[in-house]
């Protein structure tokens, strides 16, 4: 007979106990609910595999579609409806086109204007070797006053005094390592007192260098300084301008070049420079008002170095201020002798010999300074054409022509 505890199905009653009063199914309660009803596929493989298992390495996986973008990787069921951001994404990609397409053209006009890459040079410290070849072109540029040396590989050539390296001393001879240090930096102080004192390249005495030689030495340079001739030029051996014919725009003079040391039996030392200056000058007052006096160019002697007059160049602004570049390389010996087999003054040096080689110059000029060519003075006497070769006057990886036969060259650039 059916109790209150253990009621029978059916019977009803107010006896009757329901497990489930009072049990609300509210929807946190809906929500949490973990059973759900395998769909077909599922009970099919989940039959399928109770009797031959799936092998490992092929699992099983969802059928979902995987979509990659620019910026992010990211899943979504096949079939759905693609998320509302992707307008916003859309929108973007809208407005982003245009600015790409813009900068493409900017930056293909910018690389197909046939400027070689080498349009900016990057920027050279002292040299420490002889290079193996000549400075690369460079674009196409007009020296200003602001920029004297646009257009140039010497924008990114080192300057002044740091832009000449002394190597680092050792003992040669009868010299110890302090004594060769010392000499080495009297034959830069020379070099520096000749060809980057603005005063002396202003056109003012170079009395600091002719100080700085022995008395045999000095008496030359003296001489040639006071008589200035076809043959003993100082512009040889010191970068003066004549303010009546060329000014510098800046005190600032490039450079580069080497500064080299050898013993030298029982002479002594002998201390070896090869450096090219650069100089930026704007025309002097007396320029187009008078020629200097000089033999034609195919008469002209060159004494101790050579002379290239500049390329022809047309200046796109007739009323901008004229200016520029002389390049000078300058090839000195120096000689240290023992002063225990000669009578030689402490803290002074000899020049063993010297030349130079003077780019974008008037041939035939030598009057004791340097003269850069201008524009107003081209086609005249001196600047006519040249029966000499045609020399690259940054190229200082080839030798120097010392011979002292050759005619008057051309620059290839200035």
């Amino acid at each position: 007979m059916p109790t209150i505890d253990e009621p029978g199905p059916g019977t009803g009653g107010p006896q009757e106990h329901d497990p489930f009063e009072g049990l609300v199914l509210d929807e946190e309660f809906v929500r949490a609910a973990g059973v759900k009803e395998p769909s077909g596929r599922a009970r099919m493989l989940t039959a399928r595999w109770q009797q031959e298992p799936p092998p490992e390495n092929e699992p099983w996986r969802p059928v979902t579609e995987i979509r990659r973008s620019r910026w992010r990787r990211r899943a979504r069921p096949v079939g759905g409806a693609a998320p509302r951001r992707h307008g916003v994404r859309n929108a973007l990609l809208v407005l982003l086109v245009p600015v790409l397409v813009l900068v493409g053209l900017a930056f293909t006009e910018k690389h197909s204007t046939g400027v070689p890459e080498s349009a900016a040079l990057p920027t050279l410290g002292a040299a420490t070797a002889v290079p193996s070849s000549a400075p690369p072109k460079v674009a196409p540029a007009t020296a200003t006053p602001e920029h004297p040396w646009a257009g140039s590989p010497a924008d990114s050539w080192p300057a002044g005094p740091d832009g000449l390296a002394l190597p680092a001393a050792t003992a040669v001879g009868v010299f110890d390592q302090d004594r060769v240090a010392k000499d080495l930096a009297l034959a830069k102080a020379f070099l520096v007192a000749a060809n980057m004192d603005p005063q002396v390249m202003a056109g003012g005495y170079p009395q600091t260098a002719v100080d700085l030689t022995d008395r045999g030495t000095s008496d030359i340079l003296t001489k040639e300084l006071s008589h200035p001739t076809e043959e003993h030029d100082p512009a040889s051996w010191a970068s003066r301008f004549d303010p009546a014919f060329a000014v510098p725009v800046t005190d600032e003079v490039k450079v580069q070049g080497l500064i080299t040391f050898e013993g030298d039996g029982e002479q002594g030392m002998l201390v070896h420079a090869d450096v090219t200056f650069v100089y930026a000058l704007r025309p002097g007052p007396q320029v187009g008002k008078a020629t200097p006096s000089a033999p034609a160019p195919e008469q002209q002697p060159t004494g101790g170095g050579s002379i290239a007059k500049p390329v022809g160049l047309v200046r796109a602004d007739p009323g901008a201020v004229d200016v520029q570049r002389e390049i000078v390389r300058r090839k000195v010996d120096f000689r240290f002798a023992d002063p225990a087999r000669y009578q030689v003054k402490k803290d002074r040096l000899w020049l063993k010999q010297w030349s130079s080689s003077r780019n974008n110059t008037v041939c035939g000029f030598n009057g004791g300074y340097l003269r850069p060519s201008f524009l107003i003075e081209r086609g005249v006497a001196g600047n006519g054409p040249s029966g000499g070769p045609t020399v690259d006057p940054y190229d200082w990886s080839r030798p120097l022509d010392e011979s002292g036969d050759h005619k008057c060259g051309t620059a290839s650039r200035s």
